[in-house]
């Protein structure tokens, strides 16, 4: 009920800034929202030909092309005059998101095309996984640490297995392998649900330590500063993961306090230091390494280790290939089967992602969310927030929407700030921190035709909140000198 009145607020309220921004001349055209493409210049006027300066006619006139662009220093700022059809067509800034046609298409085939490809191929390991009997034993080990966490699942369930599987590919910054084995979980958590129009509590923790995005390898990050020529591509990723690591342990306290779970388990504490232990032993190799060292080393342990369940998963269904030949199949049919449960899951999540990329189409071509990101800046720049800090904000603003969207302010913000400035380095732990909510609730709980999120959607933005304040405050740690 949350998210559908949200989803309704961005429309609605984006729609009305846009029709009311028309009438009242603040833009002369409502065709980008509806078909514009991002980056590309918008029409902010139209006027004859004698109706513009003298200059700019003389400069039109000789022109081959019959336009003139005249340079700003300021960002996105060019204006350019196109002479067309007796009239001159006048251009300047640049879309920041494609219109709502092009986000229906984008959706299709950008994002759900490529997802169903990573679903089959993942889902078809997962049902080996299943069958020879690996995340049965896999459960069988970790569930003494989740029956605390997850009171309400089975000793061994399968659930068990998939969440794990979940958290280690976010852990090493596999997001394609992530989302596969977080839908598997879900679904299987769904069996356990006794209603099922409504989110269950282990659905609602399992969403909100996804949402603190917990990464120790954010190769994606490393490779942008990279291609920036940051001087050392990977000194954030020691903030990237202090910051994803206090988010995770804010969304389980905050969660379980709500679900009243026993934090006083010898075993659950056990887990929790072995984890920080590992985290910590890793950082102390990894900063001992040169800079070629880390750079080989986080570029190739990602790799390796998916690299590594593909092949623990196909040489143990080989071993107990027995399990297979009783169910009267074989170890490639098996695949392909669970491979088409993937296609199946693909498709019908379509409609989720598709809608709710729409509306946050909408929402930012409306300029609605430029003058709210405009306002928070100036609000904490008069309280004494650093420049360096605001200039960032709006990453943090849009992760939750869009990561595309918080991608291009984070590239963006290291090209006009500096990509070893606090701005720049800042922009990159908000978007190695924090995961993209609305999207993430749009797939894991459409997959499984949940109505009722009750508290994930508030609970999650809590620890978006969270992994932001936790940035500004390990970045200024380590970088304000």
């Amino acid at each position: 009920m949350v998210l559908s009145r949200f989803w309704l607020a961005i429309f609605i309220s984006s729609i009305a800034f846009v029709i009311i921004g028309l009438f009242a001349g603040n833009s002369y055209s409502v065709d980008f929202v509806l078909n514009g493409k991002k980056d590309d210049p918008i029409l902010i006027s139209e006027k004859y030909l004698k109706e513009i300066p003298e200059f700019i006619q003389d400069s039109i006139q000789k022109s081959d092309e019959k336009t003139f662009t005249i340079n700003r220093d300021t960002l996105n700022a060019d204006t350019t005059y196109v002479y067309k059809s007796q009239t001159v067509k006048i251009f300047s800034g640049k879309q920041k998101s494609d219109g709502l046609l092009p986000t229906c298409k984008f959706s299709l085939f950008e994002i759900i095309l490529p997802l169903i490809a990573y679903l089959a191929f993942f889902c078809g390991l997962m049902e080996l996984l299943i069958i020879s009997g690996a995340s049965e034993k896999l459960a069988k080990k970790l569930s003494p640490v989740f029956e605390k966490v997850f009171p309400s699942i089975p000793k061994n369930h399968e659930s068990i297995s998939y969440m794990t599987l979940n958290f280690a590919a976010n852990f090493l910054g596999l997001d394609s392998a992530a989302t596969p084995f977080g839908l598997k979980a879900m679904q299987s958590l769904q069996e356990l649900n006794p209603d099922k129009d409504k989110a269950s509590d282990a659905q609602i923790m399992f969403m909100c330590l996804h949402a603190a995005g917990l990464t120790l390898i954010p190769t994606s990050i490393i490779g942008y500063r990279a291609a920036e020529h940051a001087a050392n591509p990977a000194d954030v990723m020691l903030p990237c993961i202090i910051t994803s690591f206090i988010g995770t342990i804010a969304a389980f306290l905050l969660v379980g306090i709500r679900q009243k779970l026993n934090f006083k388990s010898f075993t659950l504490l056990g887990a929790i230091g072995i984890i920080v232990g590992a985290i910590a032993g890793l950082m102390w190799y990894i900063n001992g390494l040169d800079i070629i060292g880390k750079n080989y080393f986080t570029g190739n342990l990602s790799g390796l280790m998916l690299i590594g369940i593909i092949g623990f998963t196909l040489i143990f269904s080989f071993i107990h290939e027995k399990k297979f030949i009783e169910k009267e199949t074989t170890i490639f049919d098996t695949f392909v089967e669970g491979a088409k449960n993937g296609v199946t899951t693909g498709v019908k999540i379509f409609p989720y992602v598709m809608g709710m990329l729409v509306a946050i189409s909408f929402f930012r071509n409306s300029g609605l969310f430029e003058i709210i990101s405009n306002g928070l800046s100036f609000a904490f720049s008069n309280i004494g927030v650093s420049k360096d800090i605001t200039n960032s904000l709006p990453v943090a603003m849009l992760r939750p929407f869009s990561s595309g969207g918080s991608r291009g302010f984070m590239i963006d913000s290291m090209k006009t700030f500096g990509v070893d400035s606090l701005t720049g380095r800042l922009s990159c732990i908000f978007q190695c921190s924090a995961e993209t909510t609305f999207y993430v609730i749009a797939v894991y709980f459409g997959s499984i035709n949940i109505k009722n999120t009750r508290y994930t959607l508030g609970m999650m933005l809590l620890v978006d909140l969270i992994c932001v304040i936790s940035a500004i405050l390990v970045a200024s740690w380590f970088f304000v000198k």
